[in-house]
């Protein structure tokens, strides 16, 4: 933090939203000044506001929106073709004066008129009111519309009661395509106030937001619980419920936006409705999808067809976490919308067809991809349950061990080891059982438990492992019996892969430090006559030596080079895990019937 902020509120000192300011009192213009220069080509500086970087045509509509700063998208990131002409934007939170929006206003303003619009709040009605007033005082025609579309803030019957939120977008697009396609000021106005009918929103907090100056969020929500309707700025909700999974929110959001389905709407087929999954800043584009797949569902088993849903931040509030679901039903007017053209900063959508073939729904999970069983010979898939007892043995062990494994690799690593490794071996037993159940031979058992080891763990631990699994499958096959020579190979064959993919060397600190003697000792048992079980018997100790002697290096590669001198005295978790594994390995070979080599 730079000196001398400490004497400033506690907002602008980075305790509550902000971490990057110059002046406090700038804030708004310098990030105002920040957007237009990073969007020249498309947004223009005006006092109060910003207006598109081409001039309004001749006979066209110019649509002027604005609220307060803090929600980008909204308001400026939506100025652009196929949205508005220009967007006034207040101080954070507060709405912009009647003086900014008819200074944004005038810049943006043709022959035809102005019609300003902005969501259902005292302080914008007010402003925005006495902006047109003044327009149309001077002779420029200008109305004014307020979106409505927030269901927990007024009942159905009394609809003018209602706080705009996402629902904005909606309005704000009608508005642009009427005034695009030349309708004049009252049909535009009407148009577009028929997309407010058809749209309905529903938003929920999960903690609030901060009123610049403040020390405290303008509301709390309490851990584990949710704000049903709160607006955007903390205004109150009707409920506050227990935190429900993401199934349980988009069955929830759904139901109570479908209690108000619009009457009069009339197109053949299955009713149609436009979809915007809102995240209000805290809640981010992985947990929307999550979400997101619930609604997608549950709008499909309501019998709806969802049009080119948007699923994204288009109307936030700063660092507020929630959400809101906003359905726009739509005929064929409100459908031509919906998928008309945008081109703004924030916002661009194409009506352009994509080109090409489609392609045929294919296979999207690993079980699916699984589903084929690869031609076994019957001698191999005896052998496939003997395959699956070596990975129950290995996944009891890491099991055992993960504690351990994670807080060796604590010591220079994220830590993150053990658990690593218990999540891939576990999926890797999951899909060597359903293999096996599936008649598999004992090589596409292997392939398919490394193929789930790395896809579940992930991380280099888990593309590593995977790796030598599916090399040692790949050398086995599913036509010829185990044997200790084609076993031998495979960890060679495991080894060489590893390394080459992978780049570690012997000495750098690895499993590979473990693993190559195991290899080397293997094959040399095996081309000296011994049994399979002897052979790994004596590799498995040979593991364990090295693994051990790895406490002397420093790490080479990966996270723990960084720390290479907290590493000096403590063996490699991935060496010391593929010791513990060999040794698994070797008590349940011990135990198998062995076929001679």
């Amino acid at each position: 933090m730079p000196a001398g902020h400490d004497d400033l509120p506690a907002f602008f000192r980075g305790d509550v939203m902000s971490y990057l300011f110059n002046k406090p009192a700038d804030f708004v213009d310098e990030s105002i000044d920040g957007f237009v220069a990073a969007n020249p080509d498309l947004v223009q500086r005006v006092p109060g506001g910003v207006v598109r970087a081409t001039v309004t045509p001749p006979g066209e509509v110019a649509i002027v929106i604005g609220g307060g700063s803090g929600h980008y998208p909204a308001f400026a990131g939506l100025v652009g073709e196929g949205l508005a002409h220009g967007a006034a934007m207040g101080n954070i939170f507060a709405s912009p004066s009647a003086q900014q929006i008819y200074s944004v206003a005038k810049a943006a303003a043709s022959d035809a008129g102005v019609i300003l619009s902005f969501g259902n709040y005292a302080g914008d009605v007010l402003n925005f009111g006495i902006a047109a007033e003044r327009l149309k005082a001077e002779g420029i025609p200008a109305r004014c519309l307020a979106v409505t579309d927030d269901v927990c803030s007024g009942p159905a019957e009394r609809p003018a009661e209602r706080r705009g939120i996402a629902g904005d977008l909606t309005v704000f697009r009608a508005l642009a395509y009427a005034a695009e396609r030349g309708d004049d000021m009252d049909t535009v106005f009407d148009f577009a106030m028929r997309a407010n009918d058809l749209t309905r929103s529903f938003g929920v907090a999960f903690s609030g937001c901060t009123l610049p100056g403040a020390a405290e969020p303008l509301f709390t929500v309490p851990e584990g619980r949710m704000g049903v309707g709160m607006g955007i700025h903390g205004e109150p909700g009707i409920d506050e419920i227990d935190l429900p999974s993401a199934h349980e929110l988009g069955v929830m959001l759904v139901e109570r936006l479908l209690e108000e389905r619009p009457t009069g709407l009339v197109r053949a087929g299955n009713p149609r409705v436009g979809v915007m999954l809102n995240g209000l800043g805290a809640v981010k584009y992985e947990e929307l999808f999550v979400l997101y797949k619930s609604v997608a569902a549950e709008l499909e088993a309501a019998g709806l067809t969802v049009i080119n849903p948007e699923v994204g931040e288009l109307v936030t509030s700063f660092e507020m976490a929630g959400v809101s679901l906003t359905l726009f039903w739509l005929d064929d007017e409100m459908e031509a919308v919906w998928t008309s053209s945008a081109q703004t900063p924030a916002y661009n959508r194409f009506d352009t067809p994509i080109s090409g073939t489609r392609r045929e729904a294919e296979a999207t999970t690993l079980a699916e991809l699984d589903a084929a069983v690869p031609e076994a010979s019957a001698i191999s898939k005896d052998e496939a349950p003997g395959v699956l007892a070596v990975i129950e043995a290995i996944h009891a062990e890491i099991e055992q061990e993960a504690d351990a494994l994670g807080k060796l690799d604590a010591i220079s690593g994220d830590g993150d080891h053990g658990i690593g490794m218990h999540t891939g071996v576990q999926a890797a037993l999951t899909a060597a059982r359903t293999a096996v159940d599936a008649g598999c031979g004992a090589g596409t058992v292997l392939e398919r438990a490394g193929d789930a080891w790395a896809n579940e763990a992930g991380g280099t631990s888990g593309a590593l492992w995977g790796l030598g699994l599916r090399t040692l499958g790949a050398r086995l096959g599913d036509q010829e019996p185990v044997k200790a020579p084609a076993v031998a190979a495979g960890v060679h064959d495991a080894v060489d892969a590893i390394q080459r993919l992978g780049g570690a060397r012997a000495g750098d600190k690895t499993l590979i430090d473990a693993m190559q003697p195991f290899a080397e000792h293997l094959m040399a048992e095996v081309e000296a006559g011994k049994s399979l079980r002897e052979a790994w018997q004596t590799a498995s100790h040979a593991a364990a030596d090295a693994a051990k002697a790895t406490a002397d290096l420093k790490p080479k590669l990966g996270r723990a080079k960084n720390h290479s001198d907290k590493s000096v005295g403590h063996p490699d978790p991935g060496a010391v895990s593929f010791a513990l594994i060999t040794a698994a390995a070797g008590a349940t070979l011990a135990q198998l019937k062995e076929r001679s080599s």
